[in-house]
């Protein structure tokens, strides 16, 4: 058996969420919430780094559901600065009945995921390139998995770790990855694979 991929339009606060939904060869083990970058900077479910994680996640046998935020892509709505955002991953979790689904996402995904978690009791958290001052990142579980680039443009390294030591949350650096870990997608993969349990 092999993966698969299928593109869903679901019910959302702002009107239709547009996702991909990629499944596993086997029976899923939970569900992996995957939330990309910026809309308002061509963040899609389609960014690379988006796509990378939730296919770690898929051969760690959970079902990715990558949702397109409102007013990007068929997601209706328009951008709310993170408010609404937070709104549409929470119904993509109510849609997939989640209990305890996988928070994972990439730059204002990943922070926008922070705010989730303080709704949803998520089962872990991966979080890639996260902008922690674009969006104000909220404190996350301890065992969360925090991969940042050390070229990183966007988001600096320093700011990452700033918002990170107060929890006494470790850093994951990728030597020589810029924000969107061009040429290092396939150690982006591998480091959530290797550091799941």
């Amino acid at each position: 058996m092999r993966s698969s991929t299928r593109r869903e339009l679901i019910a959302g606060p702002a009107g239709k969420i547009e996702c991909t939904v990629d499944f596993p060869a086997a029976a899923p083990r939970g569900i992996a919430l995957v939330a990309h970058p910026h809309p308002l900077h061509g963040g899609t479910l389609d960014n690379k780094v988006a796509q990378t994680v939730a296919r770690a996640f898929v051969e760690l046998g959970y079902t990715a559901w990558r949702p397109n935020f409102r007013g990007v892509g068929a997601s209706e709505g328009t951008h709310d600065e993170g408010r609404g955002e937070v709104d549409d991953l929470a119904a993509v979790i109510e849609h997939c009945k989640a209990e305890k689904p996988v928070l994972a996402g990439f730059s204002f995904g990943a922070a926008v995921q922070t705010r989730l978690a303080q709704r949803v009791k998520p089962e872990r958290m991966a979080l890639v390139g996260l902008a922690v001052k674009h969006l104000e990142a909220m404190p996350v579980p301890a065992d969360t998995i925090l991969i940042h680039g050390e070229e990183d443009t966007t988001v600096p390294l320093t700011d990452v770790l700033a918002w990170a030591r107060p929890q006494d949350l470790p850093v994951i650096v990728v030597s020589g990855a810029d924000h969107f870990f061009h040429r290092r997608l396939h150690i982006l993969r591998a480091i959530i694979r290797n550091n799941w349990k």
